[in-house]
This record gives C-alpha cells, structure tokens and sequence, in this order.
C-alpha cells in the first residue's frame, strides 16, 4: 500500500492560502482526538503540548518511565503529518550523531555533508539527561538558532521544526541534568504522572482490542498546514493588561524570597506566547487571564533556581509559581473585540 493510498481523505494542505483563527481551534480539535485515541486520560497535558508546538516552541516531558512520553511525541508526529525521527541519548553519544557530519565520497573524491537524525519536522530526544553535555549542547544549539554548523558550512533546518525532549527523574546515577541555562531553551516543561486505575484498565482494554503492539494515528494537517495555523497564532488578540500581567508574574518569581534566580524575560515571553496558543485551543480569538494562569506553571517553573536550603522542604519551581499566581493580582477579562 503507498502512501497515498494510507493519506486520509481530511488532511488540510493549505499551501499559501491562510487560516483563519476558528479553523485552527478545528484543527486543535480533531489532532486532541487523533492524538487521545493513542496516549489515555492526558487531555490538559496533550493540550499543553499542542499550545507549545503551536507557539513555535520546544517541549521537555519529564516523569517517570512508561507514562508515554514517546507515545504522545509520535502521535503528535503522526496527527501533525511532520516527518518523525528519535535519538535515543546515550553517555557514548556523540554531536555529530545528532546533527550530522562531513564523510568521504569515494565516487565523487571529496566530502560530502551527510544529515543526522535533527534534520526532521519532529525530534523525539529521548531522554536527554542521558548525554554529555557538549551532545545536549549542540542539539540545544539547533533548537535556538534553526540551523547547524560543521565545519563551518551552516545548514538550515526543516520548518517547522520541533523537539520533544523526555527526562526521567529517577536513577541519576551516570545522569547528565540540563542546566537551568539549558533548560530556558525550553518553551514548556511537562508532566504526565500516573493515570488513574480506570484509566490504566483502558489502555489495558485498547492494547487487547488492538491485537498488536503498535498503534499509528491518521494525519490531520501536514507541514504547511502547522505553518499556517502557527501564522495565524500570531494574530490572536492579547489586551495589555494580560500582556502585564504576565511580566508581574514573572517579576514576582525573582523577588520570592525563595528564589536564588527567577524567571528571565523570556519567560515572561514563553508565557504570553503559550496563552495565545492556548486560547485557540480553548476556541477563542483573544487571551484572558484564564488562559495565561493555565500554562504558567509548565512555562515558568523550570526557569526558576530555588536556594538549595529549601531542597529538603520540597520547594521547587512550580511551588514557587503556584504562590506568586495566589498573590499577584489578576486583571479582569477584556474580551477581544473586533474579531
């Protein structure tokens, strides 16, 4: 069977033309479904990861293993139509593993460049703790600058372009743990945790009615069509009230007396640009508060360095940020007019 044969009859290629803001709440809409058909009871945590890739960002999921960070990262591969490659990161993984490296061409008597594994619309790097530095490095290099340099010839990379990165908090033994600098680069940083006993029994259920292992869910957009709705994101109606709203909140992280180091200007900017992403999911053409109060805690907790005195009184990132949207004021809805 090709693969014109497998492409279903509602994948939206809209090429040039551009969509407007309802149709890609739509088109939210049906990925969700075709996503959750895969990945059981993770809806606020699927629709974060939608918000993330639609603001144009990276997605680092971290919890522990067999939650199905990697299910969800290739069903959103799968329901996005992005061409889908995974790293597996290992201590003994090198840069050019990841992002290619010069080889010699017997036939042609020179060096050719031969692309690695991040030249692809979606990269699953699949627990990325689990790599030296200069590997996590160059990758997080890429995902900032949108292209890659060896031996300085630049290469740009495919867009759109998106990495989902998994993490394991557990067995850090042999670990290489992302930096907070590092991890800034992320957009969002999200857990799944466990699914409830209900919920479990249906993954159960489907793995038995499935009769086999593998599962694989029908596009609904391709690359143009992310493209077109991530361009439409950008015309969503932001009222300054909620645009302040979200640099007080990220002031406030640096002034917690909890904090060594708060959130930087970019989050602020990750967090305004989640809500926007966010608000389309939830079907509207303009943020409220609501909206930036969802996404605060995947999209601040892990800018924040807490003293480490506090480690022992569990005080982290998102403890810190839960208690700032408490005690920062939170404007009133303007709804978006206009629109």
């Amino acid at each position: 069977m090709t693969d014109s044969e497998t492409r279903p009859v509602d994948v939206i290629s809209p090429g040039s033309r551009e969509l407007g803001l309802a149709e890609v709440s739509d088109l939210s809409r049906r990925v969700l479904e075709r996503v959750g058909q895969a990945v059981v009871g993770k809806g606020e945590a699927l629709e974060l990861v939608l918000a993330g890739i639609l603001a144009g960002g990276h997605v680092l999921l971290e919890d522990y293993p067999g939650l199905a960070k990697t299910l969800a990262a290739r069903s959103f591969a799968q329901a996005l139509g992005l061409e889908f490659r995974r790293v597996q990161f290992t201590p003994d993984l090198l840069p050019s593993d990841v992002t290619g490296a010069f080889v010699y061409d017997q036939k042609e008597s020179e060096f050719v460049f031969r692309p690695g594994p991040i030249f692809t619309g979606l990269l699953l790097a699949d627990e990325i703790n689990r790599t030296p530095p200069k590997t996590q490095a160059a990758l997080l290099e890429s995902m900032q600058e949108h292209q890659v340099t060896v031996e300085g010839q630049t290469f740009p990379l495919p867009v759109p372009f998106h990495v989902l990165a998994t993490a394991n908090p557990v067995e850090y033994e042999g670990t290489y743990p992302l930096p907070e600098a590092q991890l800034d680069r992320f957009m969002l940083r999200i857990g799944f945790g466990y699914p409830t006993a209900a919920e479990e029994w249906e993954v159960l259920r489907r793995r038995m009615s499935r009769r086999t292992e593998d599962q694989r869910v029908e596009a609904v957009t391709d690359a143009a069509g992310l493209l077109a709705a991530q361009q439409a994101v950008e015309t969503v109606t932001v009222d300054d009230t909620v645009g302040q709203y979200c640099v007080d909140l990220a002031a406030a992280t640096r002034r917690d007396s909890q904090v060594l180091v708060g959130a930087s200007p970019r989050g602020s900017l990750a967090l305004l640009l989640t809500a926007r992403a966010y608000a389309v999911i939830q079907g509207r053409d303009y943020v409220v508060p609501e909206d930036v109060k969802a996404v605060a805690v995947p999209a601040l907790a892990h800018r924040i360095t807490v003293r480490p005195e506090l480690w022992l009184h569990d005080v982290t990132g998102a403890t810190v940020v839960r208690a700032v949207l408490g005690a920062v004021p939170t404007p009133p809805t303007v709804v978006g007019a206009g629109r």
